[in-house]
């Protein structure tokens, strides 16, 4: 069937699908089926229920939630009704949310549960509006609760809950996690959607008997467009963790054949499995140790087109039998996909990964961009990449390595900010901020944010994103941050993993610094409390450290780092 808007891709699932466990939620201990027959019943009824509250074309609706299925039920009804949702993260304070709430001019909202609810309240006091049903800049009249009722009843009468809906009618507003200045409401279509599901299609190997376990947050267009309206058009049973806490014990039940997360989680699966051999003994935590580096060594012999001598392949074959299949269980044991976006992999993090036969495909793309724009695949797949450029994706380079991007998936602009449209929107390319290149190959490379860019008083310039995750790849060292613009040399700013002490952190220092250019090389370094956390406004809701909060917030330690005259 034809697949233009973003309802279309449900009524698709229904027709040419009809799965029975289009969705599995896990209650009483149990994991439910729940047939997209019934989730299309909700949509619709929810629809409904929005219409007859006189909520239609153009109404924005917030969506402030944890992720699961009903979050996606009132996602699809509030766009067949013609609304635009506004997603924002279930993590961030009032204080937060009370800027989106103005801006938006948000008329209604979902809610996951009181506590929720009641921070919602809160933000629109601050709003200046009242409470939820007061007027002033933000005017909320009406607000649902998940847990209240999940699955409304039906509305009686003549209420069409459809509205007729055009491709380039407006679907959704994201605001950006702001890593430094002012959110920005980037506006996305129903086209735009539309066109990333099918390219991103036409990329990954997805099929009807496959099994993705959800778990990153809708609120995040990598989750919602990539692992929501993407899995659901191609069939892919879609299981909603309980929890981030609950993730590995899901896992292992839900046994996923699609795995799709942030560096992070592959990081800390490492992390974990560091220091559980750090307090195994022996013979336990030397085996880990040693299979580690006969996965890395391997892998990178395979990477980089260099024959594995039998030695290295003898023990790399008995490190798979006595340890990696411990690590492909932690997966769920019959991962075949597993795929990494939102930010860097760090290089040692892939190889590792590669090396125990779990590899991952890295993808790149942006808010601005729908969700991904790349990713590498079975069929191409390069390592330190972020994959081929999807079909009708065009991407070129600015004169200052600056990647510029043109396509169906791009943005309409940003919401109400028409300077800020035209500038990232400059002769029809979207400006990412993202160094990088496109090369002969056609693997697309990002080496580092163009604002986080450092420029020594020397000239030199200093990619701080590669050194920092070089820092964190040994899970030694939790949070890095490098400073040292416009002075002589660079210095970083360092919050180390609980037990670690500074003499450790020196040692990760010298480890880096061996692979580094002079003028790279970090100089001095001051430890800083492991308080980075969304919650103290240290970190985007996407798990990105605010580079400038961070800075601020210790503008004495970085003082001392760079004494006058140094």
């Amino acid at each position: 069937m034809d697949v233009r808007t973003a309802p279309d891709i449900l009524r698709c699932a229904a027709e040419v699908r009809r799965k029975p466990d289009a969705f599995l939620i896990k209650r009483g201990g149990a994991w439910e089926p729940i047939p997209i027959d019934t989730v299309v019943q909700r949509v619709s009824a929810m629809a409904r229920l929005l219409r007859s509250r006189g909520i239609g074309k153009g109404d924005r609706v917030i969506i402030l939630s944890e992720s699961r299925l009903e979050w996606g039920m009132a996602d699809l009804a509030v766009l067949s009704a013609g609304g635009v949702v506004v997603p924002v993260y279930p993590t961030i304070p009032a204080s937060q949310i009370a800027p989106l709430v103005t801006d938006s001019g948000a008329v209604a909202a979902f809610v996951s549960n009181p506590t929720q609810r009641a921070k919602l309240d809160e933000a629109v006091a601050m709003a200046g509006a009242g409470g939820a049903g007061g007027g002033g800049a933000a005017s909320l009249h009406w607000i649902h609760s998940f847990d209240d009722d999940p699955w409304p009843t039906p509305v009686t009468g003549g209420v069409d809950p459809a509205v007729p809906l055009h491709p380039d009618d407006l679907a959704s507003i994201i605001y950006t996690s702001g890593t430094t200045g002012e959110p920005k409401g980037v506006m996305l279509t129903h086209g735009n959607i539309v066109s990333e599901v099918l390219l991103a299609l036409q990329a990954m190997q997805l099929r009807p008997d496959d099994t993705y376990l959800s778990f990153l947050p809708l609120s995040h267009i990598f989750e919602r467009c990539s692992g929501f309206y993407t899995m659901l058009y191609a069939g892919v049973t879609i299981a909603y963790a309980e929890s981030f806490d609950a993730l590995s014990r899901n896992l292992r039940e839900v046994r996923p054949t699609i795995v799709m997360a942030v560096p992070r989680l592959y990081e800390k699966i490492l992390q974990k499995a560091d220091e559980r051999a750090a307090g195994a003994g022996f013979p336990a935590g030397p085996l880990w140790r040693w299979a580690r580096r006969v996965a890395i060594d391997w892998a990178t012999c395979r990477v980089e087109g260099r024959a594995v001598s039998p030695l290295l392949g003898a023990q790399h074959a008995l490190a798979s039998r006595l340890v990696y299949r411990k690590l492909v269980e932690g997966l769920g044991g019959r991962s075949r996909m597993r795929i990494s976006g939102g930010a860097a992999l760090h290089r040692s993090i892939a190889l590792f990964f590669y090396g125990v036969g779990l590899p991952i495909f890295e993808g790149y793309g942006l808010t601005e961009t729908s969700s991904g724009v790349s990713v590498n695949t079975f069929e191409k797949n390069k390592l330190g990449t972020v994959g081929p450029l999807f079909r009708g994706v065009e991407v070129k380079t600015a004169p200052d390595g600056e990647l510029l991007v043109r396509g169906p998936v791009v943005m309409k602009g940003y919401w109400k900010k028409p300077e800020a449209t035209a500038g990232a929107m400059e002769g029809g390319w979207f400006h990412s901020g993202d160094i990088g290149e496109l090369g002969a190959d056609g693997f697309l490379r990002i080496t580092d944010r163009k604002k986080d860019v450092l420029i020594t008083s020397g000239g030199k310039k200093v990619a701080p994103q590669p050194i920092e995750a070089a820092l964190k790849s040994t899970g030694r060292i939790n949070e890095a941050l490098l400073v040292g613009d416009g002075q002589k040399y660079v210095a970083a700013l360092i919050a180390p993993a609980a037990g670690v002490t500074r003499e450790d952190v020196a040692a990760e220092v010298n480890r880096v610094n061996e692979s580094l250019a002079q003028f790279e090389q970090i100089r001095k370094f001051d430890l800083i409390p492991d308080d980075l956390t969304v919650e103290s406004g240290m970190m985007t809701p996407s798990l990105k450290l605010k580079r400038k909060a961070v800075i601020e917030r210790h503008r004495d330690v970085v003082a001392r780092l760079f004494p006058e005259g140094a």
